[in-house]
């Protein structure tokens, strides 16, 4: 059975997403729509299908579509994608605030539609590794730092970078969150661009994360201690170490780990679950969970910044020029 894919937004992200569709086996890449009809048709001419003018026209054509375009229209797009018959992948996070998650989750609901969020890293082979090798974790530290990429301005670092790992850290502690303490600064835009967050779980289990989009290196690392057992994992380079004890001392092995794109295992694995073969593997409901806790931990930052009087010249002369 062949899927008829397509894209709504033809952004950097739009675009990613139009490439790898065209690399899956039993896939057409068949219809792009953007605001902007000429970033559309360029997409179209350089990864394939036909642009389109409307959602409309969109759904009719396709029955998978990816929605990357700004988080502040997911629900209108996604939603309307949705009702007129399509499944969707809506890109993280999935929507602004919890009303809309929430709103997204009952249209998938009511008609029964495919909802999978694009929390990527869930793909990415070295988390696959230690899925295999987690047992209680008891702390787990994240690192996501990167250059500031002039895009996603609309949303702070914790929603743009940070619930990345927020995801991946709920789906591996599976313990309800009884406590989060956070802060953070804007520096170059009106919304943070550095933070971090320490989670405390009912488990136990305790996580401490930052994120940055000002960092003159690109860093995506997660490292998990557990009992008897430490592993540090390279989500980047797709490697990683594991340290445990055995004979009273401290061994070390590397983690072997076949690499691949996580992008084309996420959209593979959404258009199976499109054919009906699987269930969605980051589900609405999960996406809307790693939402709740980044909009608390946003709340935290913004708090503490108002009572600290935090809203550097820099920022806000940066945020002026930006609009």
């Amino acid at each position: 059975m062949e899927i008829r894919a397509g894209v709504a937004g033809a952004g950097s992200m739009g675009r990613n997403h139009a490439r790898v569709y065209g690399l899956l086996e039993g896939v057409r890449m068949e219809a792009v729509f953007d605001v902007d009809p000429a970033r559309a048709q360029a997409v179209a001419a350089e990864f394939g299908g036909e642009v389109v003018d409307s959602l409309e026209a969109l759904a009719e054509r396709c029955e998978a579509v990816s929605v990357a375009v700004p988080t502040e229209h997911h629900l209108k797009v996604g939603g309307a994608l949705m009702r007129l018959g399509a499944h969707v992948l809506v890109e993280k996070p999935i929507a602004g605030n919890e009303v809309e998650a929430e709103e997204l989750l009952r249209i998938a609901g009511a008609t029964g539609r495919v909802l999978q969020v694009g929390h990527i890293e869930r793909f990415n082979p070295i988390l696959r590794q230690l899925e295999e090798r987690l047992d209680r974790p008891r702390f787990i530290e994240a690192h996501r730092l990167s250059p500031f990429p002039n895009r996603s301005l609309d949303i702070g670092v914790v929603l743009d970078l940070m619930i990345h790992d927020l995801e991946v850290i709920l789906h591996l502690v599976r313990s309800p969150v009884t406590n989060i303490d956070a802060v953070g600064v804007p520096v170059l835009t009106r919304h943070e661009d550095i933070a971090n967050a320490r989670v405390r779980f009912e488990n136990g289990c305790v996580a401490n994360i930052t994120a940055s989009r000002i960092s003159p290196e690109q860093m995506r690392k997660i490292r998990v201690f557990q009992e008897n057992c430490y592993l540090s994992l390279d989500y980047q380079e797709q490697n990683g170490k594991i340290s445990w004890i055995e004979s009273g001392g401290i061994q070390q092995a590397e983690v072997e780990v076949d690499p691949s794109e996580p992008l084309v295992a996420e959209l593979k694995a959404f258009v199976d679950t499109v054919r009906g073969q699987k269930e969605p593997e980051v589900t609405g409901q999960q996406g809307a969970a790693a939402l709740e806790v980044a909009l608390e931990i946003t709340r935290l930052i913004q708090a503490d910044s108002e009572k600290r009087g935090i809203m550097p010249a820099l920022a806000a002369a940066a945020a002026e020029e930006m609009e």
